[in-house]
């Protein structure tokens, strides 16, 4: 017997598929249409410092690229955490960008329960954008040179040493958090109101010991006041590539330094997020983005989406077991 089709049934169908295409079509033509007018790349510190300049370096050559201006937006405030509140609740449509800092992804989580936003979750990852490289120092006094002698020195005076950092909380203060447990030594952290000041202490002797971005070192340990123990990234930097690491000179395995990521808010179509990670990275693997970025205390760092949600999701639980050991708690 054949089967008949409910002619009421098959109407209500065929009404059901021509709302969804109807809702569907305007969302594709405007994904087809990317980008129709200006993009905002929000940075989350003032006008100025490094990150800002490194958009504003990016921001006109990507414009060029897609065809549509890009507009550099400062939004300070909240250690970089109140920008990236915003962007996550901003639309999903591929006009709102994001400077992202590895503090406000990865470390602010663990200090901050109730920041507003989860990283991974109201985030959506576009590429690395670059690393800065971070180094430990010493006053010239102090009689090591290499992290295995600091080691030693540091067991035999326990809460002796003292490191000075940019402030509580941050990426350079957790890295010194992290070498004390690495090396099962205990060193007293005293926080500065940024590098500049962390720097000036250990060169006049308040403090043993300071960690710092490489960018606030270069150039003042000519005075013979302080000196450099050792970079704290795996790798050797080109900025310094005749500074050894401290993976290199006893602390194996010790990995930290500073990054900034792209960022969009979560949901934004997957070709938009392809087109500004293939035209992002391309553009900072050319020579100029290089040395434009060696200036100013950087080093590219172009990765997949995939690969910046792996590098993220591995430096959330490493920086939430520093700060569970050491007692962190955001000021």
């Amino acid at each position: 017997m054949a089967h008949v089709t409910n002619p009421s049934r098959r109407r209500a169908t065929a009404a059901a598929l021509a709302l969804l295409t109807t809702g569907l079509a305007p969302a594709v033509r405007a994904q087809e249409r990317w980008p129709s007018r200006p993009i905002r790349l929000v940075v989350p510190f003032p006008p100025g410092g490094s990150s800002d300049v490194a958009a504003r370096l990016l921001a006109p050559r990507l414009g060029e690229r897609l065809g549509q201006q890009v507009v550099v937006e400062n939004r300070p405030g909240a250690g970089g955490t109140l920008a990236l509140g915003q962007v996550a609740k901003a639309a999903p449509d591929g006009y709102t960008l994001v400077l992202a800092a590895a503090g406000g992804l990865t470390i602010s989580p663990s200090l901050n329960p109730n920041l507003g936003y989860d990283p991974l979750a109201d985030l959506a990852p576009i590429t690395g954008f670059a690393r800065i490289p971070f180094v430990l120092v010493a006053h010239a006094d102090l009689p090591v040179s290499r992290a295995d002698e600091l080691i030693a020195l540091a067991r035999r005076q326990p809460g002796r040493l003292t490191f000075a950092s940019g402030g509580n909380g941050t990426a350079m203060h957790l890295g010194g958090e992290l070498m004390k447990a690495m090396s099962e030594t205990f060193i007293v952290h005293i926080p500065y109101r940024g590098s500049a000041p962390a720097i000036t202490a250990v060169m006049a002797g308040e403090t043993q010991l300071a960690v710092s971005d490489i960018t606030s070192v270069l150039g003042k340990t000519e005075g013979g006041r302080m000196k450099v123990i050792g970079v704290m990234s795996k790798d050797r930097t080109d900025l310094a590539p005749g500074v050894p690491t401290l993976d290199e000179t006893g602390l194996k395995g010790f990995d930290v330094s500073g990054w900034f990521a792209i960022m969009a808010p979560a949901r934004t179509p997957q070709p938009i997020i392809a087109r500004l990670n293939a035209e992002i990275t391309s553009l900072i693997r050319t020579d100029e983005f290089r040395e434009r970025f060696r200036a100013l205390g950087m080093e590219p760092i172009p990765t997949t989406p995939e690969e910046l949600t792996q590098m993220m999701r591995a430096e959330l639980a490493r920086w939430a077991a520093v700060i569970k050991r050491a007692g962190v708690k955001a000021e």
